[in-house]
């Protein structure tokens, strides 16, 4: 089973449909969540989302939009309300089974408290071992991984919406996991216009 695996989309809309195109016919399409901004909500990222049934979590951006800092944001008049409606409705982790493997989405960290920044890196990618999961992806960082932690498949596609890796020219990317095989390829391409 081929999976398109996105994150920290930031409102880039652009961004997304150029990683969607990258990536060609997957099967399963997988948004590990800051889909949206702090401060700013995107119709048209949402929107593609849903219409495309992405398996989306929760990042810290929609955390603070949706909690008591983002009132004044979320009262927006041009936010769809279904929209809005079907992010809120998100989890902020999820643990999905595809292509007979067990798969821990989270945003930063699967342990609390969250939104540690785990660097490539990082001696705490090695915590990502102890997840009871085939492969866990995560985002946050804007920075790409694709490594066996123990028996652990850890990948991280960076981010399409706000290029920020140095080792790839601070370009998009994202990622597309064959789950039979296990491989993952990871795209870089040119930062697209906001939109």
């Amino acid at each position: 089973m081929k999976v398109g695996i996105v994150s920290d989309l930031h409102c880039n809309i652009a961004g997304l449909d150029r990683a969607l195109a990258t990536m060609g016919p997957v099967e399963a399409l997988l948004c590990l969540g800051d889909s949206i901004s702090e401060h700013r909500f995107s119709n048209a990222v949402i929107a593609r989302l849903r219409e495309r049934d992405a398996i989306t979590i929760l990042g810290n951006h929609e955390e603070v939009f949706l909690g008591a800092a983002g009132v004044r944001a979320r009262s927006a008049p041009e936010i769809d309300r279904d929209l809005l409606d079907w992010l809120a409705g998100q989890p902020h982790r999820r643990d999905v089974l595809l292509g007979g493997k067990r798969i821990l989405m989270v945003h930063s960290t699967p342990w609390e408290p969250r939104g540690s920044y785990v660097l490539p890196t990082s001696s705490e990618l090695e915590r990502f071992g102890e997840a009871d999961a085939d492969i866990l992806l995560y985002g946050h960082t804007h920075r790409q991984v694709v490594r066996r932690v123990g028996r652990v498949l850890v990948v991280n596609p960076g981010s399409a919406g706000e290029g920020r890796d140095p080792h790839n020219g601070r370009q998009l990317s994202c990622a597309v996991l064959d789950t039979v095989t296990e491989e993952v390829v990871v795209h870089d391409f040119q930062p697209a216009m906001r939109g």
